[in-house]
């Protein structure tokens, strides 16, 4: 038998010593970080690559808050490419590739495009892509015959203002406010479409100033894909639609087929970003590292509703792996994300000082109105559906979806769920969780002195406490209103 060197800790085991401070308030606080080398968001928080967390509504909220989205892979290649796009086309200075239609469109069918991509209106072109007109909801909203064609209700060319590809940004913003449009088609020198400025696009870029953006002024999401051969096929199909950031998502990334995985991506995409985990020692941070990751989670079997630790016998408590695992990541410039584990904005707190670069959260957020979780409510009290990635139904529904039929009922039996499925409390949306918990976060850094994350890796001091010492952090000798 070989024993571990380090006793194991988490975040209930230690307190953080206040040191002196010259920060006289957390308004000063700069909580920018890495999520990757080359991609820097204001705020250290990821919403978790679950079912019951992060689709295209979450990813969107988070982005637009300073941090990022990581998509499930629960959905077929196609299902969670469209979910990229409905990020990426949320908003932009321009939207790339807007949809463009016929003219003998119906009016119908128009609609129909407009609801199921979520817009307001459709480039009308010829099939060279020259621009005729343009289409939108109060053009076909009261059209008696919605059979008839877009072209019998489109603006035409001659009543559609413009911009060129270079057309600066605040010239564009002038020409929607003079001419009291609401769409901007980008056009080339042949007059083909190439682009699109919405004046909903404009005021999203004022109105969130600190949200994670590419050099396209599009927000930026991750996608989370398995170690499967047809993954690279998933990967593609992703990066096409926007993705920004790849996620080989595997229960145990300390593994030859995870570090393939690896390899293979950053062949087949040498420009896109990929994040592996998870992992519980520094030599598997070393391993992906040298694959080829640019950034690592870690923690196994520490996430609220995961039983890995259970079922297998293994893992590591969660400070104790941030720590070692973020000597490792800072000696190699890989940045590290704690995945598991956070209850509170000193868990958050905690995590960064011990040197991660991150936080990713799961069931945090699954209570909020952004998550894709199912609401249900218990006695009066309204609840939200959250489960593992290696829970029962989650396996069941992956390998229902990878087979595209329904398991047998002795199959169900063969299964070792890893996770559970549980309810937690409706949280509102998520801007407000964020705010509360970026809040705590602040004033836990201004105790340590450090307006930088980079800054409290240095100066934070741990220290262990006792299960009196855990007794009297929290409320005592007192009933609470």
């Amino acid at each position: 038998m070989r024993m571990h060197k380090e006793t194991g800790l988490t975040f209930d085991d230690v307190l953080l010593v206040p040191k002196r401070s010259s920060i006289r308030s957390r308004s000063v606080v700069d909580t920018s970080t890495l999520l990757v080398p080359g991609i820097r968001m204001a705020i250290p928080i990821i919403s978790s690559n679950m079912d019951t967390v992060t689709e295209s509504s979450m990813a969107i909220a988070m982005a637009h808050e300073g941090g990022i989205g990581i998509v499930h892979r629960f959905l077929s290649i196609q299902q969670q490419a469209d979910l990229v796009q409905k990020v990426k086309r949320f908003e932009g200075f321009i939207v790339e590739n807007p949809i463009c239609v016929s003219p003998q469109l119906s009016i119908e069918e128009a609609g129909q495009r407009m609801d199921d991509a979520g817009i307001g209106g459709l480039m009308v072109v010829d099939d060279k892509k020259h621009l005729l007109g343009i289409v939108t909801t109060r053009d076909i909203l009261l059209a008696p015959d919605r059979l008839k064609s877009v072209e019998t209700v489109m603006k035409s060319q001659s009543q559609v203002i413009v911009a060129s590809e270079d057309e600066p940004f605040e010239e564009a913003r002038l020409k929607l406010h003079l001419h009291r449009i609401e769409k901007l088609p980008v056009v080339d020198g042949d007059n083909r479409v190439v682009g699109l400025i919405t004046a909903q696009d404009v005021i999203k870029f004022h109105k969130h100033p600190l949200a994670t953006k590419d050099t396209k002024g599009r927000l930026r999401v991750g996608v989370a894909i398995g170690v499967r051969e047809e993954d690279i096929k998933r990967a593609k199909t992703c990066v096409d639609a926007g993705a920004d950031v790849l996620v080989v998502d595997v229960a145990h990334g300390h593994s030859d087929h995870t570090i393939r995985m690896v390899e293979k991506l950053k062949k087949s995409f040498p420009d896109e970003p990929v994040i592996a985990g998870n992992v519980a020692t520094p030599e598997g941070v070393r391993d992906l590292a040298n694959a080829g990751a640019s950034a690592v989670k870690v923690g196994v079997g520490s996430g609220s509703i995961c039983i890995t630790r259970v079922v297998t016998g293994f893992g590591v408590p969660q400070l104790t792996v941030v720590a070692e695992c973020a000597v490792v990541g800072h000696s190699m410039g890989i940045p590290i994300i704690a995945d598991g584990g956070i209850r509170t904005s000193g868990d958050i707190t905690k995590a960064l000082a011990a040197g991660a670069s991150s936080v990713m959260l799961g069931s945090l957020l699954a209570g909020t109105d952004e998550s894709p979780g199912a609401a249900v409510m218990r006695g009066g009290k309204r609840y939200k559906i959250v489960r593992g990635m290696a829970s029962l139904t989650a396996n069941v529904d992956r390998k229902s979806l990878d087979r595209h039929d329904e398991l047998e009922d002795e199959e169900w039996g063969e299964i070792i769920p890893e996770g559970v499925e549980a309810i937690v409390p409706y949280r509102g949306n998520v801007a407000d969780i964020l705010h509360q918990l970026l809040g705590g976060l602040r004033s836990g850094m201004s105790y340590a002195g450090s307006k930088t994350i980079r800054e409290l890796w240095k100066n934070a001091e741990f220290i262990r406490i006792t299960d009196a010492g855990r007794k009297e952090s929290g409320v005592h000798d007192v009933n609470v209103l």
